[in-house]
């Protein structure tokens, strides 16, 4: 019930994909260390390929992988036969990323950059090795953590890192686990992309693993059976503090670092409740966007507005004649959008956008045209201080 794992189970996006073949890693080392049966490692090499072609997030967990087979291999716990096999077994599951990896360097001619795109994205490099924090962003981490664990339960984890050092007999389990806490957490830590909130996921589920053992550590105790009972109660906590935090943070009117001009979202509740039961804001936006469009009209959307937009052109089949364009993906034979052709673009017919806010209009467009509010969109109107020389390009 932690807020970041809810609520990227309730909207589309990779993270919590790639968390059940994370935690079903773990469990498969987990069978090993206590059977010592390579079909188990066999299983975790297939998953870990998967979990490459879902999100390089498992990127970290699988220099644990590496590290730990490679002591395996080095006592002689498992054969070279064996390290063959769970190799082959990862190149097979990481396929779908493999293809589109090989695909790319075909097309573009270009190894180094493929390569860099695959291990950080196109624009992620510089966050994915940032080796500096500021005070905000130390801030909101921590506030981060607490939003996930507003729960006395939280206290287990401790309880839980205490016992993982008393097990003696999985030891190996151990240092991976313990690893992977520090090196989930670190990496999230320091991370300065503007959803960074969500890469903490990895270290909710270990230190949920924590807190369960933690409980376990607990029950074993003598005399302290009957506090297991409070340990239950506090479990289901965290829904009531997601419910009662919209109202409140909008009542002391917090600052969350959203953009509020989403229509038919209200960000409190949006952000900090993670179920969305009910919430149909992205349809109604798009439902009346394109609803009131002159035939022609052009759309720029962000990338928050674009994906609603193009859902209801492409699978609902609606206003196919709007053009709707952004920085990443447009729809079909939509014409470019640039400082170059929307002059001509204002001549041929209308031009909106879903934002008046820099960073999610073209600087151009806010620097030379003016923006008239049309119902939940801006339409583009040429400057009166505008060269028209500049225009007609």
């Amino acid at each position: 019930m932690s807020h970041t794992f809810w609520r990227h189970s309730s909207v589309i996006e990779t993270y919590t994909l790639w968390t059940v073949l994370f935690l079903a890693e773990l469990i498969m080392l987990l069978q090993y260390t206590r059977t010592k049966r390579a079909g188990y490692l066999y299983w975790l090499g297939l998953l870990s390929g998967l979990s490459i072609a879902v999100h390089m997030l498992a990127s970290i967990p699988l220099i644990c992988y590496v590290v730990f087979v490679a002591f395996l291999l080095y006592k002689k716990e498992i054969h070279i036969r064996n390290l063959a096999i769970i190799a082959l077994l990862w190149i097979f599951g990481a396929l779908p990323y493999e293809y589109l990896i090989v695909k790319n360097i075909i097309q573009t001619g270009d190894l180094i950059g493929t390569m860099a795109s695959a291990a950080f994205g196109n624009r992620w490099q510089a966050a994915v090795i940032n080796a500096s924090l500021s005070m905000t962003m130390v801030k909101e981490n921590f506030l981060y953590i607490l939003l996930n664990f507003p729960t006395p339960n939280f206290l287990l984890f401790f309880a839980g890192c205490f016992g993982l050092f008393k097990m003696s007999p999985n030891r190996d389990f151990r240092n991976v686990v313990l690893a992977l806490t520090v090196l989930f957490f670190l990496f999230a830590f320091r991370y300065t992309v503007p959803d960074r909130y969500a890469f903490f996921i990895p270290f909710y589920c270990l230190v949920s693993i924590l807190i369960g053992f933690g409980a376990n550590v607990l029950w074993n105790q003598k005399n302290l059976k009957s506090p297991l009972f409070l340990v239950l109660l506090f479990c289901i906590l965290p829904v009531g503090v997601y419910a009662a935090l919209p109202p409140l943070a909008e009542q002391i009117q917090l600052n969350i670092g959203t953009r509020n001009d989403i229509p038919y979202r209200d960000d409190y509740k949006y952000f900090l409740q993670p179920w969305k039961t009910g919430y149909n804001g992205a349809e109604r936006f798009a439902e009346e966007a394109l609803g009131f469009m002159e035939d022609g009209a052009i759309i720029y959307a962000d990338t928050t507005t674009v994906g609603p937009l193009l859902y209801l052109q492409e699978v609902k089949g609606k206003r196919p004649d709007v053009k709707i364009v952004s920085g990443s993906i447009k729809s079909k034979d939509a014409p470019n959008f640039d400082m170059q052709t929307i002059g001509q673009l204002l001549e041929g017919g209308s031009v909106y956008v879903a934002s008046n806010k820099s960073g999610y209009c073209p600087q151009f467009v806010l620097d030379n045209y003016d923006l008239i509010r049309a119902g939940i969109l801006w339409q583009v109107v040429k400057s009166e201080g505008y060269p028209e020389s500049i225009t007609n390009k």
